[in-house]
């Protein structure tokens, strides 16, 4: 009867102590997810005329929208570009800083340093470095003989101009989880792979990297997030522009909700954004994590 009694006591006390999580959770996440998924299927109120259930008008206008295909190929090429590049730089900028190196520590400093910088602050820093004739890239530019570039004004290479903004933001925030698994690896591993002739080359690709996984499965699924929320220099940058060749979904839904004052078809892109991050995320887990190797 007492072990009975201290079961229950302790289902309590856990559940006490989940409490006030589940409550943010649930109060921030969860609930407004479902408001947003419920919205969708509503018009944009207007001062007194309130909200008209409109089924799925919404989705149907979506797929007729041209800005809509546009941006969402744009977030694909934007994420294309961003992921795969910050992870595999991220993992090399790790490895370097992991071995014996002097300065390792002010190496390590200035990799992580983007990290820290408020992205209005980077905008700001790459605004400069793009400005035409002035800014630092085409001075350098010019040192050979080469002509002026408007990086951010031409449409074909505006997304191209953010994506390296943001490979150069992410990579360092990356590089740190890489940084602290390969000082989990055991050194004892290296030593039985040193006595056996085995190449740093064949340590890390048959013995490292495999052990990385883990980490390289979660990175990787923050890139994907993170490639879909980056828009603060977008902001600061280009605005979307020109012609929408540097719109991203988030920022276009931002465009919709809070600039043109449709709420019901934001409502609309937003379900629209968390389901390609889920298909995305869900994705990583069932393709990656079946090949990764867990201590």
């Amino acid at each position: 009867m007492r072990n009975t009694i201290n079961l229950r006591l302790s289902w309590v006390n856990a559940w006490l102590l989940l409490t006030p999580a589940m409550i943010l959770v649930i109060g921030f996440t969860h609930f407004p997810a479902v408001k947003t998924f419920w919205n969708s299927f509503f018009s944009t109120p207007r001062g007194k005329r309130p909200a008209v259930f409109t089924g799925l008008e919404n989705y149907h206008y979506l797929l007729q929208d041209d800005i809509f295909w546009t941006v969402l190929k744009n977030n694909l090429l934007f994420s294309l570009g961003t992921v795969p590049t910050s992870v595999c730089i991220a993992l090399a900028m790790a490895l370097w800083v992991n071995g014996k190196l002097h300065g390792r520590g002010f190496m390590r400093m200035a990799f992580f340093t983007p990290t820290v910088l408020p992205l209005i602050a980077v905008a700001n820093i790459w605004l400069f470095y793009y400005t035409p004739g002035f800014g630092l890239i085409d001075q350098i530019r010019s040192l050979f003989g080469l002509p002026e570039q408007n990086w951010l004004g031409n449409p074909d290479y505006a997304l191209a101009a953010v994506i390296v903004v943001a490979i150069w933001k992410e990579a360092g925030f990356f590089m740190v989880f890489y940084l602290a698994a390969l000082q989990s690896i055991p050194p004892n591993l290296r030593e039985a792979a040193q006595l056996e002739g085995a190449s740093s080359w064949y340590f890390f690709r048959r013995v490292a990297f495999p052990l990385l996984m883990p980490t390289t499965l979660f990175v990787s699924v923050n890139a994907v997030i993170n490639s879909f929320r980056l828009v603060d220099h977008i902001f600061v940058m280009t605005e979307g522009g020109p012609n929408n060749a540097s719109s991203l979904l988030l920022f276009y839904i931002y465009e919709t909700a809070f600039k043109f004052w449709e709420t019901g078809y934001a409502a609309t892109l937003t379900v629209v954004l968390v389901v390609l991050l889920s298909i995305f995320s869900v994705g990583q887990f069932f393709l990656v994590d079946k090949r990764i190797h867990y201590r």
